[in-house]
């Protein structure tokens, strides 16, 4: 009746039980995609974002991750690392600059972060025009159609729902085992908002997350290391992997391998003294650095959303949430869908899709389910790294090392020539299976502008995509791309892979 009350001229039989259609729990890239989505086909919905600061207390606006410490700001320092090494090249290439080049940290930081402020907005002012109602609330389920958001004064306010949508991905892990980690060291959250210089850098972690930093660290000038505790890049490629590791190795980079932190001290100079044992030899370190930089690895945003008073099943090992293929969680009613969910890719696109996709089936507007397979990625490291498909090593588990060809190749990018710079880790590798029509299982690729390189080449792992389409493909001429299409060499020949002529 209140309902009747608030909506004047509504009929008994049109009126829904719930405040919302759809509330959605989490305003980053999946969350916000799904919430505009079910809005454009007629529901009614609600997205909740707040932002926990981080430990070191650094906050930021609607949007994620992605758009906030992720991929935005990472592409763009890391861009701002690229036109450093352009500098270089364009001597030999004829333009005349004078004196040293230097970096300045606070003029790009200023720049990344008024650009990621202008997305903030502009993902407000897109739930406006698509009338979804926005709340700066911290979310949590009271049941399966009740969310209970708080302010950031603690004020509560009760929203009912059809459905609910648990889209709050996840954020850095800090080691806890580690005496100092937390009190002196900065994660992700962190790297892209600091308003002066990290100095002199140590990261800790092999992830794509640490690389890609690392890259951009040493790019801008600073003196940076990676500490690996086993190997770079799991769950990528092991030989690509060494390829990128052995470009940052060459290009300044430096890597402390099989190396495990002990503590992190503050010394009275301000300087960070890091303790480190090199499992290999047994042996103690000791270095200073001005910044400690900790990837290694993601947690789940589960733990404040009350999910075991509803008994939503969580994967105990990872604390994610298990969903079905249509992002079902154990209880009706309740969706997750992005990285808070147990095996699904940890991207932002897959994430956008799958939400899409979510708020039309829950609208009835289509049956149609996300699918998880062959999603293309790229490592935004100083020589990018692109790849979709299985890896090497996925590809003969599967398959058997007998049943896979593998075509490959070494190329010299035409850019680099003049430049003279060294392709040594410019590679190319294409997975086949052996038999028939030589399906392709994975493509990888490291040279520059891979993102660009393997979106293209993407689709065609939606279309089935045989090594006899790829011969039958007439490549763009100059370009690194072309080396694909042109593969002919097989690892099993044991013949030179070396790409000689134009």
């Amino acid at each position: 009746f209140q309902q009747l009350r608030n909506r004047p001229g509504t009929a008994l039989w049109e009126l829904s039980v719930y405040d919302y259609d759809l509330v959605v729990i989490g305003g980053g890239s999946g969350g916000l995609a799904c919430s505009k989505e079910a809005a454009q086909v007629g529901q009614k919905v609600a997205v909740l974002d707040y932002v926990e600061p981080s430990l070191k207390g650094t906050k930021w606006g609607l949007g994620g991750t992605c758009v906030n410490v992720g991929c935005i700001p990472k592409k763009l320092m890391h861009q701002a690392a690229l036109l450093g090494s352009a500098v270089k090249d364009a001597k030999k290439y004829g333009w005349q600059i004078s004196g040293p080049v230097c970096h300045d940290w606070a003029t790009m930081a200023e720049a990344v972060q008024n650009h990621v402020r202008s997305l903030n907005w502009g993902h407000r002012v897109q739930l406006q025009d698509k009338k979804v109602k926005y709340l700066n609330l911290k979310g949590s389920l009271v049941d399966e159609h009740t969310v209970k958001g708080l302010t950031k004064a603690g004020k509560e306010t009760i929203l009912t729902a059809k459905n609910i949508v648990i889209a709050t991905g996840g954020r850095p892990k800090y080691p806890t085992n580690i005496p100092g980690a937390m009190e002196h060291g900065i994660t992700s959250d962190d790297i892209f908002w600091l308003k002066k210089s990290p100095g002199k850098s140590l990261v800790v972690g092999a992830s794509y997350v640490a690389l890609e930093c690392a890259g951009f660290l040493t790019g801008i000038g600073l003196d940076t290391t990676v500490m690996v505790r086993s190997i770079a890049l799991r769950g990528f490629d092991q030989q690509m992997s060494g390829l990128v590791t052995d470009y940052m190795e060459t290009y300044g980079t430096k890597f402390a391998w099989k190396c495990v932190p002990k503590r992190v001290d503050k010394l009275s100079s301000g300087a960070l003294q890091v303790t480190w044992t090199d499992t290999h030899t047994g042996n103690e370190h000791k270095d200073t650095y001005d910044s400690v930089l900790w990837a290694v690895g993601r947690a789940p945003e589960t733990k404040a959303l009350g999910l075991d008073k509803l008994g939503v099943q969580l994967n105990k090992e990872t604390g994610k949430i298990v969903v079905g293929a249509d992002e079902s969680t154990s209880v009706p009613n309740i969706y997750a869908f992005g990285d808070i969910s147990e095996g699904r890719p940890e991207l932002t696109p897959t994430a956008i899709k799958a939400g899409k996709l979510l708020a039309r089936r829950l609208a009835g507007h289509s049956t149609e389910l996300m699918n998880y397979d062959n999603v293309a990625t790229t490592v935004f490291t100083p020589l990018e790294y692109g790849c979709v498909g299985l890896s090497e090593e996925e590809a003969e588990k599967r398959h058997g090392k007998d049943s896979i060809e593998v075509y490959h190749a070494f190329y010299k990018p035409l850019e680099f020539t003049v430049a003279e710079r060294d392709a040594s880790q410019c590679y190319l590798k294409v997975v086949c299976e052996r038999g028939g029509d030589q399906k392709i299982l994975g493509l990888h690729f490291t040279g520059p502008n891979a993102g660009e390189m393997t979106q293209g080449f993407a689709l065609g792992f939606q279309c089935g995509a045989t090594y006899s389409h790829l011969l039958q493909t007439v490549g763009i001429h100059p370009t690194c791309a072309e080396e694909v299409v042109k593969v002919n060499i097989t690892k099993r020949s044991g013949l030179d892979a070396t790409v000689t002529g134009c």
